[in-house]
C-alpha cells in the first residue's frame, strides 16, 4: 500500500486524487492533506481518509477547522499557513507527494518534499516553469522521481516508456483551444469572465480555465516539457485538437509517432503517476473510437493566442524570465477574474513586465532569485494595470 500526501486537497486535482484513493483503498493510503481555505470540505476529507497531519493555508480558518473536527478521533496534527503546508509536504512516511496547489505557491512545499526524499507526482506546472533551474538539480541530488500528473506531460511520459535514450525527436502538445477556439479574433474585445470560464471539454479550476482560454497553459506546458524531457524549444510544438482525446504525441528519430489517447478525465494521469511503473485495472468508461467518430487537428492562431509566442520567447531566454512570466500571468489572470482588467489586457500586461525584466534576467537563478522575480513581477503587473486604467480614463474623457 503506497503512502501519499496530497497538497491542494480541496481543489480539482485534490478531489480527483482522493476519488482514486477511495476507489483503491488496498493500493493507497493518505498520510497528509493540505488545503487552501475550504474548511467544510477539508474536514470531510479528514474524517474519510484519516490523515496523520493536515494544514490549511488560510491561517484565519484554523479555529474553524479545529472546531469542525473536534469530535473526531484520532486527531491529526493540525497546522496553518505556508509553513504548515511545507511541514505537511515533508512529514512522515509518505512515499509520494501529489502537488496540486495552483501557481507558484506550490514551489516551496514541493522543494521541501524533495529534500525529505519524497517522490513527486507533479500536477503543479509552475514548479518547473518558475523553479526548474533549482528543482531539477534537487531531484538529482536526492534521488527522487518526478512523475508528471497532468494530462499532456503524462501522455508524453507514457509514450516514452521503452523508448531508448536519444530516441525522442519531437513533442506535439495537443490543446483543446479553450473557450474561444471558435470565436473570431475581433470578438475577443467583448469577452466576459463568464465566457472565459466555459471550457468546452475539461472541468478545471478558474485560473487554469482562463489559461486555457488564452492558451498560456499550453505555452507554460512547452516550458515544462523542455525541463521534463530535455528537448530544445524548436522541437516542441502545439497543435489544436478540439476533441481532447489525444493528450499528446511524440515523434521518434525514425519519424514514427506515438500517441496516448483517452477520455478527458484527469483521474487517468493521476492514477498513472501514483501507480507507476504498474498499471491498475479500472472499471472506468473505456475509449470507444467508433463513438468518437473522428479526430481533427489544426494549427493554432497566433493572433488569437499571443501568449504562446510570449512563452516560447521566455523559455528560450531562460534564467529567471520564466518565473517572471508565470507570476505576471497569475497576477493578470487574478485581476481579470476580479473584472479589473479586460481579457486582452492579460497578454499585454505579461509582455510589458517580461520586457522590463530583460535587462535583469538572471541566467542561473538561485531560489532567492526566483522568489524575488516572482514578487517583483506581481507588483509590476499591478503598476502596469494602474497605468492602463489611467490611460483608458483619459481616452474616455476625450
Amino acid at each position: 500500500m503506497k503512502a501519499i500526501t496530497l497538497l491542494g486537497s480541496t481543489g480539482s486535482i485534490g478531489t480527483q486524487t482522493l476519488d482514486i484513493v477511495a476507489q483503491y483503498p488496498d493500493q493507497f493510503r493518505i498520510v497528509g492533506l493540505a488545503a487552501g481555505n475550504n474548511v467544510e470540505l477539508l474536514a470531510s476529507q479528514i474524517r474519510q481518509f484519516r490523515p496523520s497531519i493536515v494544514a490549511i493555508c488560510s491561517e484565519e480558518k484554523l479555529p474553524a477547522l479545529k472546531e469542525a473536527i473536534k469530535d473526531f478521533a484520532p486527531q491529526p496534527i493540525i497546522l496553518a499557513g505556508d509553513a504548515g503546508v511545507i511541514e505537511v509536504a515533508r512529514h512522515g512516511d509518505a512515499e509520494t507527494v501529489v502537488t496540486g496547489i495552483v501557481g507558484c505557491a506550490g514551489l516551496l512545499p514541493t522543494i521541501a518534499a524533495i529534500e525529505a526524499g519524497k517522490d513527486i507526482a507533479l500536477a503543479n506546472k509552475e514548479t518547473l516553469i518558475a523553479g526548474g533551474p533549482v528543482v531539477l538539480p534537487l531531484i538529482k541530488k536526492y534521488g527522487v522521481k518526478l512523475l508528471p500528473a497532468d494530462s499532456e506531460h503524462s501522455a508524453i511520459f507514457q509514450c516514452l516508456q521503452g523508448v531508448p535514450d536519444g530516441g525522442l525527436r519531437r513533442i506535439l502538445l495537443t490543446a483543446s483551444g479553450g473557450a474561444f477556439r471558435d470565436w473570431a479574433v475581433d470578438k475577443l474585445t467583448e469577452v466576459t469572465v463568464a465566457d472565459a470560464l466555459k471550457h468546452p471539454n475539461w472541468s478545471m479550476g478558474r485560473k487554469i480555465t482562463v489559461d486555457s482560454a488564452t492558451l498560456m497553459n499550453k505555452g507554460l506546458e512547452v516550458i515544462e516539457a523542455h525541463f521534463l524531457f530535455g528537448l530544445d524549444y524548436e522541437n516542441i510544438e502545439i497543435v489544436i485538437h478540439p476533441q481532447s482525446i489525444i493528450h499528446s504525441l511524440i515523434e521518434l528519430q525514425d519519424t514514427s509517432v506515438l500517441a496516448q489517447l483517452g477520455w478527458a478525465d484527469m483521474r487517468l494521469p493521476l492514477l498513472y503517476a501514483l501507480s507507476w511503473p504498474d498499471r491498475i485495472y479500472t472499471n472506468w468508461e473505456r475509449l470507444d473510437l467508433v463513438k468518437i467518430g473522428s479526430l481533427t487537428f489544426r494549427e493554432p492562431d497566433h493572433q488569437k493566442y499571443p501568449c504562446m509566442k510570449l512563452a516560447y520567447a521566455v523559455g528560450r531566454a531562460g534564467g529567471s524570465m520564466p518565473a517572471v512570466l508565470n507570476a505576471a500571468n497569475e497576477q493578470a489572470v487574478a485581476l481579470f477574474l476580479e473584472e479589473k482588467i479586460r481579457f486582452l489586457d492579460i497578454p499585454r500586461c505579461i509582455e510589458l513586465v517580461c520586457d522590463r525584466h530583460e535587462s535583469d534576467n538572471r541566467p542561473n537563478p538561485s531560489l532567492d532569485d526566483i522568489l524575488a522575480a516572482d514578487k517583483w513581477a506581481r507588483q509590476e503587473v499591478l503598476k502596469a494595470t494602474e497605468k492602463l486604467e489611467n490611460r483608458l480614463r483619459i481616452i474616455s474623457l476625450r
